[in-house]
């Protein structure tokens, strides 16, 4: 891959708030073949085993997680690319789809992977979703590397760009030799941060619509599990922040949200990150703050390559259409990254590129 292909804004384009809002209305096309639906068991995550109650819910409810799998004709040969969505975002999203469509006619498998209670699976766990849930990424690797899937990349877009970085790094020398890569992008690192910039009043509209979802999915759980949530708890939140310490830390096994934020964050293991690893995130993206030690801790890591354009907003990247070329930039330097990883496994072990 080359790491110093630039990024040229679309025209008109340059303002990192019109990058994020264009970026979720502009038409994508689909072509991807029916897919094979999978539900893959999730363990409970670590910061809830000390919970009795969690413990015993999930041995009478294990957590189940949607996947929806593309699989090649010579799918045990061909690279697995899991693609990961964001903060209420599932696999339908329009950036899952669109990197799917591009990976599939690459010659990958494909696997869109719905968080848990994402994707209309709210019925399929008895607990909330977070950024720290690495875990499920990494119960996903496990499900394909026993079905017989030989080389793997995780790729991840905002929350789920955390959840893979965060599961690299958990993973670091010990990763599986199946693993062949990560990219994140727009990855919130460092969430405590994010989260805050979030409820600036520039960018109150992205927080009133997050929270609006995120409260819609709370009731449902509490309608789905009475006797597990409490419903008034979503009544004082006014802010990402709110919902984070007033409804899910409670449930999830952290004290708060600082202690949330500090323990689920990508950037306590980003320097432990032992595969290839390619970072997305554009200097005007509106929300996602990326603190001096992380970025610190990622240029001094040799496996990490970080790409800091000054445009692109949030998740966007949209640059100029053309004949043979969509615009995406960011899609295009997944696939790019991905084959690049693909090249390097595929000279050691003689079996095809993507």
């Amino acid at each position: 891959m080359d790491a110093s292909t630039p990024f040229h804004p679309r025209r008109w384009l340059s303002n990192g708030h019109l990058q994020t809002i264009v970026g979720n209305f502009l038409p994508r096309t689909d072509r991807l073949p029916p897919a094979s639906t999978e539900l893959i068991p999730a363990p409970l995550p670590t910061e809830m085993q000390a919970l009795p109650e969690a413990v015993a819910l999930d041995r009478a409810l294990p957590t189940r997680l949607l996947c929806h799998c593309h699989w090649q004709p010579d799918a045990d040969d061909a690279v697995t690319v899991v693609l990961v969505h964001g903060l209420e975002g599932s696999s339908y999203s329009q950036y899952v789809i669109g990197n799917a469509n591009k990976l599939y006619a690459a010659g990958c498998n494909v696997v869109r992977m719905n968080m848990r209670n994402c994707g209309g699976t709210d019925a399929l766990s008895p607990t909330l979703y977070h950024s720290g849930l690495s875990g499920d990424a990494k119960a996903v690797l496990q499900w394909l590397i026993q079905r017989g899937c030989r080389r793997i990349a995780l790729a991840g877009y905002s929350m789920g760009g955390n959840l893979v970085l965060k599961a690299a790094g958990e993973l670091a020398t010990g990763v599986p030799d199946a693993l062949i890569g990560v990219v994140a992008v727009s990855p919130p690192m460092d969430l405590g941060d994010s989260a805050d910039a979030l409820h600036h009043w520039s960018n109150r509209v992205y927080e009133q619509r997050f929270l609006r979802n995120l409260l819609k999915r709370y009731r449902r759980k509490v309608q789905l599990y009475p006797e597990v949530f409490d419903g008034a708890r979503a009544d004082r939140v006014n802010s990402i922040r709110d919902f984070d310490q007033l409804v899910m830390t409670p449930y999830c096994g952290f004290t708060g949200a600082d202690d949330y934020y500090t323990r689920a964050a990508a950037a306590r293991v980003v320097d432990r990150i032992a595969v290839p690893t390619l970072v997305l995130h554009a200097c005007d993206d509106p929300f996602i703050r990326l603190s001096a030690s992380t970025r610190e801790k990622l240029r001094a890591n040799r496996h990490v390559t970080l790409l800091e354009p000054a445009h692109g907003g949030h998740c966007a990247f949209l640059e100029q259409p053309t004949e043979n070329y969509d615009g995406y930039w960011a899609e295009k330097m997944l696939l790019q990254f991905v084959r690049t990883c693909a090249a390097a496994t595929a000279t050691r072990e003689r079996v095809p590129a993507c």
